[in-house]
């Protein structure tokens, strides 16, 4: 039995080392161990490549705006781990992380003499949202963030009331497949008979997959520019308006506080997934909640300005379509600033795609590792630029203060790159800007 917080946390980062098995028999397993508290609760299923975090905070922040107690499960964390599980926004606390660890902890000794082997760390966490959910902290709706892929992913044991699938990208192409419409496959996964579905989906040949998945499940299908969209997108100095348009809703002008013009595509899919929730009985939100709901929606670590004065933004950027939105935005808002960016990443990631990218917007970037198993070295990153004015950072935190110490008034640092990343870098920075207050 685990007596403290650091303890039950060290078991937990402890099972990393079985890596990812995808596969849902472990689960199902152990929720037949615990009364199957899966099914004990309200769900929405959010999947898909890029957004996912996003569309949670959004749907949670409207749900919340109603006046209802909202349940998120997501990752990575950004600024703590008891975040992955959360209440109205409020991680769960370390005495409920200990409790949690000690029910799931002898199911994993068990589970682990069988022939199906024990639980991977994302496994263990999940199975943790189930029971705290359905036995400590019964919420009135619980949103579940999808870890990876959809189809054998550890959360695809819900029967949610809708499901939600963001945009498709080429991310982890070892596990999901190398083209979208493989990829498109394994995210469709989620979709649950007759239970409606939207997404912002844009290539045609992953529409087509859903389309299929959605067919044979005779699943209700919202697609994002055919059943709903998006039109007078106007950006804001902090944030986006834009209308949403539906087959029988028209809601103008809505206002969000995240910047870029991908938010809006998660602002919507939100919205939408709402107004579906809103046919059960149960629930009742407004127009007038959507709008408050939306307006006050953060998530940290998506194109957050940390600073204006000296100008510091930290993205999670972590795959091509992230800095493909990273870099419009910066080149849509930010042309007239001598931009650095500071980079860490991944090394199964397609970095060679996405270090070109930033080469195109960048005036100097710089290449960091940080201290991850799968972190690429700084070295390896540096190599792949052709940037003429490039460097390397032996310290990422050190680097970054001096980043920020040499700064001038037109100058904005970007940090961007893996999540994992940036929930090492944010609280530093955050630290240090506090600390040194410095005027350019």
């Amino acid at each position: 039995m685990f007596s403290s917080y650091s303890e039950a946390l060290e078991w937990i980062h402890g099972r990393l080392r079985l890596g990812i098995k995808p596969g849902l028999t472990r689960m199902k397993w152990m929720m037949e161990k615990l009364g199957h508290p899966e099914l004990k609760m309200k769900t929405v299923h959010i999947g898909g490549t890029n957004g996912k975090g996003s569309t949670v905070t959004y749907l949670r922040s409207i749900l919340e705006a109603a006046g209802y107690s909202v349940g998120t499960f997501t990752s990575p964390y950004i600024e703590q781990f008891n975040e992955r599980i959360s209440v109205n926004g409020k991680p769960i606390s370390d005495e409920e992380i200990v409790e949690l660890a000690n029910v799931i902890a002898p199911l994993a000794d068990e589970l682990e003499e069988t022939e199906l082997g024990g639980p991977t760390e994302f496994e263990v966490i999940t199975a943790m949202s189930f029971y705290y959910f359905a036995n400590i902290n019964q919420v009135d709706i619980v949103l579940y963030e999808v870890g990876l892929g959809g189809r054998f992913d550890s959360t695809n044991i819900i029967q949610p009331i809708a499901s939600v699938i963001t945009n498709i990208g080429l991310d982890h192409t070892n596990i999901l497949g190398h083209t979208y419409e493989e990829i498109a496959f394994e995210k469709a996964g989620i979709i649950k008979a007759q239970i409606p579905v939207f997404t912002a989906v844009k290539n045609q040949d992953a529409i087509k997959v859903i389309k299929e998945q959605a067919d044979k499940k005779q699943a209700p299908l919202f697609i994002l520019n055919e059943d709903f969209s998006i039109t007078s997108h106007t950006p804001q100095e902090t944030g986006e308006m834009f209308t949403l348009s539906s087959a029988n809703h028209i809601l103008e002008h809505i206002e969000i506080s995240m910047i870029g013009q991908h938010q809006t595509e998660n602002a919507a899919l939100a919205v939408m997934a709402a107004q579906s929730i809103n046919h059960h009985e149960e629930f009742s939100i407004s127009e007038d909640v959507i709008r408050t709901g939306l307006k006050r929606a953060y998530w940290p670590g998506r194109f957050e300005i940390l600073s204006k004065s000296p100008f510091v933004i930290i993205d999670g950027a972590h795959n091509d379509e992230g800095i493909s939105a990273l870099v419009h935005e910066l080149s849509n808002r930010y042309s007239n600033y001598t931009i650095h960016i500071v980079f860490a990443a991944l090394k199964d990631k397609k970095l060679d795609q996405m270090i070109s990218q930033l080469d195109q917007v960048a005036d100097e970037v710089s290449f960091v590792s940080f201290d991850f198993p799968r972190a690429a070295k700084a070295t390896d990153l540096f190599s792949l630029s052709h940037s003429k004015n490039k460097r390397i950072g032996e310290q990422w935190d050190s680097h970054l203060a001096k980043c920020i110490q040499n700064m001038q008034p037109d100058s904005i640092l970007v940090v961007t790159g893996s999540l994992y990343f940036i929930s090492e870098a944010k609280p530093y920075l955050c630290e240090f800007l506090k600390n040194n207050k410095i005027s350019l």
